[in-house]
């Protein structure tokens, strides 16, 4: 074989040589080996969703469950002295499979609510008659926690949900499972979800109302429009909105504070995504 005229080997070997550099255990930086990554995308040796999965586990590694949880003012709980038949309508509603039970004090979560284990529990012949005799044991996690220790934990105890506590031993919010392995391989819709738009941020529309997703920071907001809602409850325009409401929203309902009058656009039984924000001029 002739060793002269252009051969692909050198290229295709120099990237070999820099992806085995990046494995080779010798410290490197995150954005090394993403570049990396993308050249291999570059050159074809990845699909680009398969890029996004690597990506996103990478990014799962430096992110907390205080980055994905479910925020508190959007959780679905139920009451433990609620009616079995109160407790069966809210779980249909909800289109949900597991359920934070507490007392009187939304901070008492008592355990986890399954809904198989509910109608098992109701069609046997000898049905329960309180709900604590379903629960199952809630795990707690702080809102510290980096998200790929939640997902071996996850993993290796077979459970989906976990409640976050805060700093001060309060109910933040929860995180599932599927909050977490959606950072990873992107948006998992199943039955109960509605499409939603997925763009971010805050868009005039021509009539001089607004939509703002419901995951707006409070003082990004207040920057835009000059507001003054207080961020130490809430960090999401959103959560705050659904505090004011008094319950997690359906499309169409309003809520006015100040100038500011909200209508919830977009929400499914699990959040709210977007609201339509329309800003009362103050007069004289």
């Amino acid at each position: 074989m002739s060793e002269d005229g252009p051969s692909p080997l050198p290229e295709k070997r120099s990237w070999l040589e820099r992806l085995s550099h990046a494995f080779s255990g010798e410290p490197q930086s995150r954005e090394d080996l993403i570049e990396i990554l993308r050249d291999a995308r570059s050159n074809r040796l990845i699909e680009g969703e398969t890029l996004g999965m690597l990506e996103g586990a990478l990014d799962v590694s430096t992110m907390t469950v205080a980055d994905v949880m479910i925020p508190r003012a959007q959780m679905v709980s139920l009451p433990a002295d609620a009616p079995l038949l109160e407790v069966m309508r809210r779980v249909v509603e909800s289109g949900h499979s597991r359920f934070p039970v507490h007392g009187e004090d939304r901070d008492e979560v008592l355990g986890i609510l399954l809904a198989k284990d509910l109608l098992r529990g109701i069609v046997e012949d000898s049905a329960v008659q309180d709900v604590r005799e379903l629960l199952r044991p809630a795990v707690l996690v702080p809102d510290s926690k980096r998200l790929n220790v939640l997902l071996r934990e996850f993993r290796a105890s077979r459970n989906h949900m976990a409640i976050v506590i805060d700093e001060h031993g309060g109910v933040a919010g929860l995180v599932t499972i599927e909050d977490v392995l959606e950072e990873i391989v992107g948006e998992i819709d199943d039955e109960h979800d509605d499409a939603h738009d997925a763009s971010t941020g805050i868009a005039a529309e021509a009539d001089g109302r607004f939509v703002v997703e419901a995951l707006t920071p409070i003082d990004e907001f207040n920057a835009r429009f000059g507001a003054d809602f207080p961020d130490d409850e809430f960090d999401t325009i959103g959560g705050l909105v659904v505090a004011g409401i008094g319950h997690l929203p359906e499309p169409g309902e309003e809520f006015e504070s100040g100038r500011f009058h909200f209508t919830v656009l977009d929400a499914d039984q699990r959040r709210v995504h977007s609201l339509r924000v329309n800003v009362h001029v103050a007069s004289g």
